[in-house]
């Protein structure tokens, strides 16, 4: 390799992994919230057509979307690199109001930006161009992000209605222990997201090496590359699961977890990631049974429909997997 790459250089990349799945994590539990925040706020807003929960929400799902996607793009190079991506997360901050959110996401690009600025020249000094021009786009990206951010950092934050208010009969079914239930799902959905978008990136970097078989070379394909286009889908799926679990327990008035568990597994060979996602769906499918049937002691209909919905969609996840690992 033309670049000479040291353990003190991996670290530095990685320090921008970590932070990228943090504000990630972040900005999706925030977008997840604004039920919960509207809910507390005077009536007269909530009978606006749009408000600024809307608008705050939007663009904190894109976001989230995005910084998970630089998260990517980091990897695939410290891959590249002949180094190793972290699955650590940096903890996130959310807040409780739409202008904390703000002050949290100010917070979060300006420490990304002194970072980032860090990295670009210290790839210059070693002639990695490549990650130079991979950090100088997330670097304007995440320019747009503060830029953004700054808006509604000063904005104050709209009445809230009455503290206490008597608890709802049909409300009393939704106790600490259930949501400790709920969170395990939210820990399991950001453990997956995390060790699928690794994987992900480190079976493109297999998939680009020398193909072994007649069908490969003709199809211009291997396992890894099968892998990694599987990967990118049920990644995108299991945002969408972190979103509605997440959702749903702030609209019940809970909090949500922001650590994975179990702890990302990566492996080191396409049969490795089939065999440990595999195994992370069936973990997911038990879980989730678990949980539908507690909703339906409970009387939940509502969580219980949602989450018969995600099970039918982790066990296409199991199927795909296992197609590979019989």
């Amino acid at each position: 390799m033309s670049v000479k790459v040291t353990p003190e250089y991996i670290n530095l990349l990685n320090q921008a992994v970590s932070r990228e799945i943090q504000v990630s994590i972040q900005y999706m539990l925030q977008h997840a919230k604004m039920e919960k925040l509207i809910r507390k706020v005077i009536p007269e807003n909530i009978l606006l057509e749009k408000t600024t929960y809307d608008a705050v929400g939007k663009f904190l799902k894109e976001f989230a979307i995005q910084e998970m996607k630089h998260a990517a793009t980091i990897m695939e190079r410290i891959y590249y690199l002949g180094g190793s991506a972290t699955t650590k997360a940096d903890k996130p901050k959310i807040g409780n109001s739409l202008s904390e959110f703000a002050k949290n996401g100010v917070k979060a690009e300006e420490e990304a930006l002194v970072l980032y600025r860090k990295i670009i020249d210290a790839a210059g000094k070693i002639d990695d161009w490549e990650t130079r021009e991979v950090f100088e786009k997330i670097y304007g990206e995440e320019e747009q992000h503060l830029f953004k951010f700054q808006e509604y950092a000063a904005m104050k934050d709209e009445p809230e209605g009455p503290e206490t208010v008597p608890l709802s009969e049909w409300r009393k079914i939704f106790t600490s222990d259930y949501f400790a239930l709920l969170n395990k799902a939210v820990a399991a959905e950001i453990s997956a997201i995390i060790q699928y978008t690794n994987q992900h990136e480190k079976a493109s970097l297999l998939a680009l090496r020398g193909k072994n078989t007649a069908l490969e070379v003709i199809t211009e394909s291997n396992k890894a590359k099968v892998v990694s286009d599987l990967l990118k889908k049920t990644f995108l799926v299991e945002m969408e699961h972190l979103e509605k679990i997440s959702e749903r327990i702030y609209l019940l008035e809970g909090e949500a977890v922001f650590t994975p568990d179990p702890i990302p597994q990566v492996g080191n060979t396409a049969d490795d990631f089939l065999k440990l996602d595999h195994e992370a769906e069936n973990t997911a499918i038990v879980l989730y049974r678990k949980i539908i049937e507690e909703a339906l002691k409970r009387g939940d209909t509502q969580t219980r429909r949602m989450f018969e919905d995600i099970v039918m969609q982790e066990e296409e996840h199991y199927w795909s997997f296992d197609d590979f690992v019989r």
